[in-house]
């Protein structure tokens, strides 16, 4: 999906020294350098990108195609494309994803569970059917 397409344009950002408590629904991209209490989901079908940076703690589960971790989060990620985990990530909770980008240092304490890959095969015509 994002090897083909650009990726979503971040549009929305909880800065650093922001507490957010409850439920964020977003479209195409966030960024969170503050902290959220409750769950982050990507709200269309359109490509969704998250980003939580260092200084970011988000406590919930968390919905949306391109994950990118470098704080802390306390709950579920559900990453339909790729979870990219940098160096500086802390995970407490189970970890779903399609593809998955770990960088030395980040921690995760919980279930890794990848999602399973839909391969789209070409439709074949036998020659002998001609």
């Amino acid at each position: 999906m994002f090897g083909k397409k650009a990726q979503p344009p971040i549009k929305s950002l909880i800065a650093h020294g922001t507490r957010v408590e409850g439920n964020l629904k977003f479209t195409e991209g966030l960024r969170v350098d503050g902290e959220v209490v409750g769950d982050v989901r990507a709200l269309t079908e359109e490509p969704s990108m998250l980003v939580i940076s260092e200084a970011a703690v988000v406590q919930g589960e968390i919905h949306a195609d391109h994950v990118i971790v470098n704080g802390t989060v306390r709950g579920p990620i559900f990453a339909t494309e790729l979870l990219e985990l940098q160096p500086k990530a802390c995970i407490e909770g189970d970890v779903s994803y399609r593809s998955l980008e770990m960088h030395q240092g980040a921690v995760i304490s919980g279930q890794l569970k990848p999602l399973p890959v839909s391969e789209e095969k070409p439709l074949l015509k036998l020659a002998a059917n001609n």
